[in-house]
């Protein structure tokens, strides 16, 4: 396959996470991602709002990259009820005031799915706000294209014709090439 550049765009965007007080006691935090920042700049856990115990951080800056051959999972999650960009979630390592390190961002709900397989990633759906959904768009519109359903053809070989494999070579009757020979021991002694 030839690489086109043209069929690549990246965009760097921001990722908030709110963090609210947990609804047990042997969770103090709940973890979400809130919102997305198209264009952002970088940013370490940022403070950007506080509501009582609730509070929001810009917690990185990744970058949104889509390829041309992903169009169709764009455009699936352009389709859906809520188009969404997908975070994708690590816990992180140690004791920090971060617990979280976010690794992915991606628009393609393929991908998404992909990470949640593991078991070992945090996935969390942000809505995306209507500029990068326009921007998404665009892309799809410009490199989109249907393939074309192709039917596979049978080959024409008769396979009904032999019978390899089937039942065991020491029962002689054509009928019985089922029975076991074990069966066919015991009705001889």
């Amino acid at each position: 396959m030839i690489h086109n550049p043209d069929m690549y765009r990246t965009m760097p965007l921001g990722v908030v996470l709110r963090r609210a007080p947990g609804v047990t006691r042997w969770v103090p935090w709940s973890w979400t991602a809130s919102a997305v920042l198209p264009g952002a700049g970088s940013a370490e856990w940022r403070e950007l709002r506080r509501e009582g115990d609730a509070v929001e951080y810009h917690a990185a800056t990744l970058t949104l990259e889509l390829h041309g051959a992903e169009t169709e999972a764009y455009l699936h999650g352009l389709m859906a009820a809520v188009p969404s960009i997908y975070v994708v979630m690590r816990e992180a390592e140690g004791d920090s005031d971060c617990p979280l390190d976010v690794v992915l961002v991606t628009a393609s709900p393929y991908e998404a799915q992909d990470y949640t397989d593991s078991g070992e990633e945090i996935v969390e759906k942000v809505p995306m706000p209507a500029g990068l959904m326009a921007w998404v768009q665009d892309f799809v519109d410009r490199f989109h294209s249907e393939e074309a359903f192709v039917k596979r053809r049978r080959d024409k070989k008769r396979i009904d014709l032999v019978e390899d494999g089937i039942g065991d070579p020491r029962i002689a009757q054509v009928a019985d090439v089922y029975r076991s020979p074990a069966a066919r021991k015991g009705r001889l002694q």
